[in-house]
């Protein structure tokens, strides 16, 4: 600071010398006014770096500063937000959703993205990166870009709905976090114009853990969030849950299980070997609709079984979480999203549950997971 600090006596002297008179009525008065536009530069320079020079409503913390997991919990829901509104835009504006492929599994399906995708992508991450600069985020997709955060809306640091359900804060370091977004969940879908399979997430892990998790869904325009140990929920989640009719049952038989659409047959297959004949099987798109299902209660348990990504299943989990609910491996492992380096593939299925999640792992304990990925 030793650069931008000016003694008040240089300043006056400054001011003194070389001064022109200005006539008044009782004699003259000597201003310089280089002075004077020196003593309004040192003011705002003062100003500009008490500050922060950044943001009105936030500086810019340091790794290591600690980060409001409340601010965050509000941003990442923005971010979902944003990202929902460029992918309902894209899917109802546009004939062309600018579809390409990423290859295919090695199971042969095609893994498409979509205009959608991307602009979610861009919604997503530098709504995030606005907000929380020194916070790992880790997204789906990848833009090449280089983006002037200068040039986006910096995202609201607070949120009627959970300043009325969140009482207490928690403030966490930043380089303990890692932000998983899923900017267009059930892209397959979204390009066949089942609109009701489509979702945004957004996860937060602190230290591997999931604590707080967003499902949006754009063309319902409805919001589920869930804060792992506090176990705060949305509205919409309580609701959910409270019209729901599901309750703790050890007896499987009949149990209902969501799984993907791209592989229903073969979890058909495994579903009636692990739970009997009764059991229903119902195929849906997308990991976030699928967690969602189970949340409300209108399925038993989310059964996958090839690899799958991490930022599919990140949100779901966290809500779980904040419920009593589990996300794990097929053999009932938690998976960790530590994010650095990013190790984006789960590589041991999932089983998510409400209730009775020993049972369902130990039900399925002789399934194994199927190499290579399909569509979630």
């Amino acid at each position: 600071m030793k650069n931008r600090r000016l003694s008040l006596e240089s300043i006056h002297s400054t001011i003194l010398t070389s001064a022109e008179p200005i006539k008044t009525m009782g004699g003259s008065v000597r201003i310089n006014r280089w002075g004077l536009l020196l003593v309004g530069a040192v003011a705002f320079l003062v100003f500009y770096t008490f500050r922060g020079g950044k943001s009105v409503d936030k500086p810019i913390p340091s790794s290591t500063a600690p980060v409001s997991l409340k601010e965050l919990l509000s941003v990442a829901i923005e971010a979902a937000h944003r990202g929902g509104v460029e992918v309902k835009r894209i899917r109802e504006q546009v004939d062309d959703i600018g579809e390409k492929s990423k290859g295919k599994t090695k199971e042969g399906a095609n893994n498409p993205v979509t205009d959608g995708d991307m602009l979610s992508h861009k919604a997503m991450y530098n709504s995030l990166r606005k907000a929380f600069p020194h916070v790992h985020v880790i997204s789906e997709e990848d833009d090449p870009e280089q983006v002037d955060l200068n040039l986006i809306k910096m995202p609201h640091l607070t949120n009627d709905e959970i300043n009325e359900i969140v009482k207490d804060d928690v403030l966490v370091p930043a380089n303990d976090i890692d932000v998983w977004i899923d900017p267009l969940d059930a892209t397959q879908e979204y390009t066949e114009n089942l609109r009701h399979f489509v979702t945004t997430m957004v996860c937060v892990a602190v230290k591997g853990k999931p604590i707080l998790g967003v499902i949006h869904k754009p063309f319902d325009g409805v919001t589920a969030w869930g804060w792992a140990g506090p176990n705060h929920v949305s509205q919409s989640i309580a609701e959910d849950v409270k019209r729901s009719q599901t309750q703790s049952d050890t007896d499987l038989s009949q149990s209902r299980i969501i799984v993907s659409r791209s592989h229903a047959g073969s979890v058909h297959d495994v579903a009636k070997n692990a739970f009997g004949a009764k059991a229903v099987v119902t195929p849906a798109g997308g990991a976030g609709y699928k967690a969602w299902e189970v949340v409300k209660g209108n399925q038993d348990v989310y059964v996958h079984v090839t690899l799958i990504k991490k930022w599919d299943i990140c949100a779901g989990d966290a809500i779980l979480n904040a419920l009593g609910g589990q996300l794990t491996t097929l053999t009932g492992e938690k998976v960790d999203y530590s994010g650095r380096p990013a190790h984006e593939k789960n590589e041991g299925g999932v089983v998510a549950t409400l209730h009775d999640h020993a049972a369902y792992v130990d039900a399925l304990e002789h399934v194994e997971v199927v190499q290579g990925s399909k569509p979630k």
